[in-house]
């Protein structure tokens, strides 16, 4: 019988081989359609299999894993369609819910904005995609969280986590997006700071947001295998 120590021990394994695995899928370490090879993986993280194939269940789960039959787990396929939607849908929200948050944002939460824009800009000759898009995140919602529509805000929270479930990282495949991504928040800040209409605060917020998502299904569209599309 397993003792309940051994068992904790275990599940911290699992604990470890999940975040392992699932980093190197978002950073691009992993890219789409890579074999999951069981006994490989479990090498390279110093575990054994047993945590590392209850880790890929658990990816499976998130939608970052398929299991194949003949070639065991790969790495899914980004769903292009569902990351174009979502980030639309993102697009449309989140920009509102900052316009809205715009005239209750004082200079501290200016200050710090600006500050995460500052990383995010120190970040780029060393990029790491989900260090990147982890301050990109905290950037925006620095910009949107003083939205007084709670209601809002659920619906901006709840993109975000569709998006990261679909894939967080989309500045992996389009690292060249991240400077412009930078002096476009540059942009923004300003824009609030100088007290700009809300509607020109939204409709900047929008085109920012929606440029990465063109960008990002440009690249998609030139890389697609022959047949490829929705998994």
């Amino acid at each position: 019988m397993t003792s309940t120590a051994g068992r904790v021990a275990q599940g911290s394994k699992a604990e470890v081989a999940y975040e392992s695995i699932r980093e190197r899928i978002l950073d691009g370490t992993y890219g789409p359609g890579y074999r999951l090879v069981l006994d490989r993986l479990a090498a390279e993280i110093g575990v054994s299999a047993v945590p590392v194939r209850e880790a890929l269940r658990r990816l499976e789960a998130e939608g970052y894993v398929d299991f194949k039959r003949n070639v065991g787990a790969t790495v899914a396929s980004i769903d292009a369609t569902a990351y174009g939607e979502t980030m639309e849908t993102l697009a449309i929200l989140e920009a509102t819910a900052t316009a809205l948050a715009a005239p209750h944002l004082g200079k501290k939460e200016i200050k710090a904005a600006r500050k995460v824009n500052e990383s995010m800009g120190r970040s780029l000759e060393r990029l790491d995609p989900v260090g990147f898009s982890n301050l990109n995140k905290e950037f925006h919602e620095t910009l949107y969280r003083a939205c007084p529509n709670t209601y809002l805000l659920g619906m901006v929270e709840r993109e975000w986590d569709r998006l990261r479930g679909i894939r967080n990282s989309s500045f992996a495949f389009i690292p060249e997006r991240a400077q412009q991504a930078v002096a476009e928040h540059t942009r923004l800040v300003d824009l609030i700071e100088g007290q700009s209409t809300p509607a020109k605060i939204e409709d900047y917020a929008r085109v920012h947001r929606m440029r990465t998502a063109h960008r990002f299904l440009e690249r998609h569209a030139g890389n697609a295998q022959p047949g490829e599309g929705r998994r």
